[in-house]
């Protein structure tokens, strides 16, 4: 499996970070998506799907997935409590930071880069990480009492090494040049919700207004690789602005997935898997099987549904 891992003594880090809140202080996952190494921007057959937008206005409001899904949905979904039994107990996925926030979400941008973000790189990046949230939210939309059409998403925050990183007018965004223990640009760690889950963030400089939810995080050297988990996600930051105007930029959605829990879990493992040793019978093309669509599919779609009917019916009961 392409997978690599961080141990430490004090602390066993997943990738959908089943820890305690503050457990973690100064680090963030380790494992890493590995992804096809062919080149996606010159792939003439992927170029075509990757344009191809992902349609979830057709999708039924009940849980009636197509009868070719069925069994390989259930595979995945006993699959995900068999290998983590608490995964419903678990109160930081996705769904749950939508809910929390009231249908808004905050991001902070770490810029794991020596280089340069203009006006236009932020503006661009905020909208590229809100169609890239709205395609995952739109699956929701109607569904099973999910409470939000829309999911308001906002980029509130940047965190740079050195200011000088971020031209131009910078007033609209809280700058943070806080580092973590490897000495990585971090956003304050007083204002995210990673670390503060019970949504106390009296600490946080700016006030609850300011808290950001998720991270987004760039850096230099991941491309065709990333990471993800409820604390947000991880890309290449070369990757990110050569793809920051496509429909569909397809490790930030796999990721994006990581947020909401999906994933291919393996049971001999309480670690992510991205289906890297096993496939649900009969589906290989999805998105959350890294690698294998440019795009989120009709089996990702379900599979969120799921979890969702199932959260729902755990804990929220709309």
């Amino acid at each position: 499996m392409a997978l690599s891992f961080f141990l430490s003594s004090l602390t066993v880090i997943s990738v959908l970070g089943y820890t305690q809140a503050g457990a973690i202080p100064h680090v963030i996952e380790r494992e890493v998506c590995k992804f096809d190494a062919r080149d996606f921007n010159t792939d003439s057959q992927e170029m075509i799907a990757r344009q191809a937008p992902s349609d979830s206005s057709q999708l039924p409001k009940t849980w009636d997935p197509p009868a070719e899904l069925v069994a390989p949905l259930k595979q995945v979904w006993d699959r995900e409590l068999k290998s983590f039994s608490r995964s419903l107990r678990f109160k930081n996925f996705g769904f749950d930071q939508v809910i929390a926030g009231e249908g808004k979400i905050n991001y902070c941008v770490r810029w794991d880069t020596n280089n340069t973000a203009s006006p236009e790189d932020r503006q661009k990046t905020e909208v590229a990480i809100q169609r890239s949230f709205k395609k995952w939210m739109d699956v929701l939309a109607g569904f099973d009492g999910w409470p939000y059409d829309t999911v308001d998403v906002k980029v509130v925050g940047w965190a740079v090494k050195n200011k000088r990183l971020l031209s131009g007018d910078t007033s609209d965004v809280d700058v943070y040049t806080n580092t973590d223990s490897g000495g990585t640009a971090e956003c304050d760690p007083r204002c995210g919700r990673f670390f503060n889950r019970d949504g106390e963030y009296s600490q946080c400089p700016g006030g609850a207004a300011r808290h950001y939810d998720q991270s987004l995080w760039l850096s230099d050297g991941m491309d065709g690789s990333g990471a993800g988990g409820h604390w947000g996600q991880r890309v290449g930051q070369g990757y990110f602005m050569k793809t920051i105007d496509d429909d569909s930029i397809h490790i930030v959605l796999h990721e994006i997935g990581h947020t909401f829990a999906l994933d291919g879990k393996s049971l001999s493992s309480l670690l992510l898997n991205d289906f890297y040793d096993w496939k649900p019978t009969g589906i290989t093309k999805f998105i959350m099987n890294a690698g294998a669509s440019m795009v989120i599919t009709d089996f990702d779609r379900w599979m969120l549904r799921d979890w969702w009917r199932n959260l729902n019916a755990a804990r929220y009961k709309f």
